[in-house]
């Protein structure tokens, strides 16, 4: 056969003169070719998984270490987080290898995108604060939108490592009243006032939008969040940073569900946590993947780990960076050692 045309299809192959000339009509890439006769075939190609280089990002409260989750050195400012979902990440390997998860999302949104809000849905993070992070909060999905924000920010936590005495902050130790809560930013006690949490490798935290919050020094956390950076500031320990105290409080909620959850064992994982817009699973070992038409995102926390195609196609899981499922239809299971998996 002769190479003939490469096209993009967003409900399968479609209409078969849009792919020929090339024009981005949705979700399937085809290629077009000629035999010998001048007779047309056309094959579905699939976008497969893509493998995503991570973006570190620069925060007074980061480390000058990210080891053992990437070998990075000589670091002279603080790293804070590393961003492995973000928009502008590169693709490094994949059928999209070159483009960046923003650019992918757009010309494959009903694989990709967030039908709501548009782009990539959600934001995954590890976090290595060696300082308090400041007390803060965010709006749910409709106050966001008030504001011009797509939408809100519901996350969860996964802690990956913590040092003895760790905590974190979920909501208030007692019920308060939000004039309470602004007399206690006001005289320097709201940090007394937060229900400061232990916790160790493996604990997972739900933090619904509302639940004013904090992260503790001595911890490395895998966050997942919907894709927002709405963030209002109630308390910094006086670092020379702006609050949002109107707006923060506009958008407080004094009791959420805010909590470390424990985990459910399914067939083959434990399900860590669960909500509307997201859900966390993790893997130890080899299992199947499972919901082949659903997007997933796998972050491999050891060395070694890979993804397996039901054709027998392998695909290295590289330990902390995001590895995105589109769901296509194709069964995987994962091989290796531990591999968190999140769902949308």
């Amino acid at each position: 056969m002769l190479w003939g045309a490469i096209g993009l299809g967003k409900q399968g192959i479609g209409n078969r003169e849009q792919g020929i000339d090339g024009r981005i009509v949705g979700c399937f890439r085809f290629v077009v070719f000629f035999d010998t006769l001048g007779i047309m075939a056309i094959e579905k190609m699939l976008v497969g998984p893509l493998v995503l280089e991570p973006i570190q990002q620069e925060k007074i409260w980061g480390s000058l270490s990210l080891e053992p989750w990437f070998d990075v050195q000589g670091l002279v400012k603080p790293i804070g987080e590393a961003w492995l979902t973000a928009a502008e990440c590169a693709i490094a390997e994949g059928s999209l290898q070159g483009q960046t998860l923003a650019w992918a999302a757009e010309e494959f949104p009903a694989l990709l995108g967030d039908e709501t809000a548009g782009g990539f849905p959600l934001l995954i993070k590890i976090l290595f604060p060696q300082e308090k992070l400041s007390v803060q909060v965010h709006p749910n999905d409709v106050q966001a939108l008030a504001v011009g924000e797509p939408q809100g920010k519901t996350e969860c936590w996964y802690v990956l490592a913590a040092e003895p005495g760790a905590t974190i902050a979920l909501g208030f130790r007692e019920e308060l009243s939000l004039e309470q809560v602004r007399e206690a930013i006001a005289d320097g006690t709201l940090e007394d006032k937060l229900a400061h949490v232990p916790v160790k490798a493996g604990d997972m935290a739900f933090v619904p939008a509302g639940t004013v919050h904090a992260i503790g020094p001595g911890v490395t956390i895998l966050e997942t969040q919907q894709y927002s950076d709405t963030t209002y500031r109630l308390f910094d320990y006086g670092r020379d940073r702006p609050l949002h105290l109107d707006q923060g409080l506009g958008v407080t909620v004094v009791t959420t569900g805010a909590a470390v959850v424990p985990s459910v064992e399914r067939e083959g994982y434990d399900e860590l946590v669960t909500s509307d817009y997201f859900t966390v699973d993790r893997f130890e070992g080899e299992a199947e993947l499972g919901f082949a038409e659903e997007l997933q995102i796998l972050i491999a926390l050891t060395e070694g780990c890979s993804l397996v195609s039901e054709a027998g196609n392998s695909v290295e899981l590289p330990k902390s960076h995001a590895v995105v499922v589109p769901g296509e239809g194709v069964g995987y299971r994962v091989v290796g050692g531990e591999v968190v998996r999140v769902r949308r």
